[in-house]
């Protein structure tokens, strides 16, 4: 029999056999009596019991469950189980919530928790930075009232026609995210932004690789094509016939250049690390030197400053190269009667090599731009002056393979200068002299 029922049968026996002795005793009416007292103690028992429950019930605390005697030891001691349980249940509920909260907040991507009418019910501060949120203030605010970027409005209305997929939206700060919505319990969503911005970024520069690559080689193909023409359908005489295949030899010479300059650029992406070999700074400055000198054929004053107290580490052939493609560009660009002049400096923070001119200069609007392949200031100039549109990009990833960066300073009608700084990693205490010869 249930615990319950058996003291409360016992009670009324009890009262039944009390009051029945007093009875015999003393008369009925004091039977009554002696029978409602034992009652009425019974009563209070339960009484007190359910008074301290209900206390306990107002504010419940799991190791604070009141004691019971008799019946409401076993009813109190359940309580006392199931309070446990419960506490250690919500505690791992609790830990799990700080775990996953833990690895949403990991997250690379953007994570929100949207209800049924699409508001904010929890979001992750990835998701805070990439659509400026509150993860505080706009728990409960519609995402719509937030982030009021049409195409993304337009998602989440058309949302559950075509199920999940992703959609760009370009947000605050030039950046641009990939948002994707995943259903989940009663008719919530997950929602998850992800930063796309390089991926377009560098989606952009594939476009506008090809369309210029395409361009720079049809361009000399369309000329020889032309020439080719000319010379099979019309009777030239000999000294025309050579001044056509002078131009289809320049303009081949031009697809040549083009070729082995977009080579080179594979070989710097795809080659592993330069080994760390000793470049000798000053020889190399002097070649250099002679170099521009010959090409400038005296209509420009060259000159070289510095005095190498530190060599570098990596590969010569890349460097020269490099240092070359700055000087070559300076002597072309740079009008008859300008300076160029090489510069080295050298210390504790590193080393650097620049050049300076005195050419046309580049607008402010060009220099974040004029490392991009094929990008041109002025394409007509480049043609004359033979460039492929490829130097400075491969000056660019040289330069990045030998951890060194590129500064370019340029003001319009004064000049520009091009720095190659190294870091202290890559340099070495130069050799004497001697030791080189």
């Amino acid at each position: 029999m249930n615990p319950v029922y058996r003291s409360t049968a016992a009670a009324f026996l009890v009262a039944a056999f009390c009051g029945s002795l007093v009875a015999l005793l003393a008369g009925a009416a004091w039977g009554w009596a002696t029978a409602a007292f034992v009652l009425a103690a019974f009563l209070g028992h339960h009484a007190r019991h359910l008074a301290r429950l209900a206390r306990w019930l107002a504010r419940p605390e799991p190791g604070s469950v009141p004691e019971g005697t008799g019946s409401w030891e076993a009813v109190l001691s359940g309580l006392h189980r199931y309070a446990r349980q419960a506490s250690g249940r919500q505690s791992e509920l609790a830990e799990a919530l700080v775990r996953f909260r833990r690895a949403a907040h990991a997250m690379p991507e953007g994570v929100v928790l949207l209800d049924a009418h699409h508001c904010i019910e929890w979001c992750n501060d990835n998701a805070a930075v990439m659509l400026d949120l509150d993860p505080r203030a706009d728990v409960g605010r519609p995402i719509t009232n937030l982030v009021r970027e049409p195409s993304f409005i337009e998602y989440l209305a058309a949302y559950g026609e075509d199920g999940p997929r992703a959609v760009r939206v370009p947000a605050s700060r030039g950046i641009v995210l990939s948002i994707q919505l995943i259903p989940y319990g009663n008719e919530q969503k997950l929602m998850l932004a992800r930063d796309v911005t390089q991926a377009e970024r560098v989606e952009t520069m594939r476009r506008d690789f090809v369309a210029n690559v395409s361009h720079e080689l049809r361009t000399p193909l369309t000329v020889l094509v032309g020439f080719l023409e000319t010379v099979r359908e019309l009777r030239l005489d000999p000294q025309r016939v050579r001044d056509y295949l002078a131009m289809m030899g320049e303009q081949a010479g031009r697809m040549h250049r083009i070729i082995d300059d977009l080579l080179a650029l594979s070989v710097l992406e795809s080659a592993p690390p330069p080994p760390l070999e000793r470049v000798p700074v000053a020889p190399l400055l002097e070649r250099l030197r002679a170099d521009a000198a010959a090409l400038s054929r005296g209509r420009h004053a060259i000159s070289l400053e510095g005095t190498p107290s530190l060599d570098l580490l990596g590969s010569e052939t890349e460097l020269a190269s490099a240092f070359g493609n700055l000087l070559s560009n300076a002597v072309r660009y740079t009008p008859a009667g300008g300076s160029v002049r090489l510069v080295w400096r050298d210390g504790p923070a590193g080393a650097s090599f620049a050049v300076e001119d005195t050419g046309p200069g580049i607008a402010p609007e060009h220099l974040p731009r004029i490392t991009e392949r094929f990008y041109r200031v002025d394409r007509s100039r480049s043609r004359e002056t033979g460039g492929t549109g490829l130097g400075l990009a491969i000056v660019k990833h040289t330069l990045a393979r030998h951890q060194a960066a590129l500064d370019i300073e340029s003001e319009v009608g004064k000049g520009s200068r091009f720095s190659a700084r190294f870091p202290p990693q890559r340099t070495i205490p130069a050799q004497p002299v001697n030791a080189l010869s």
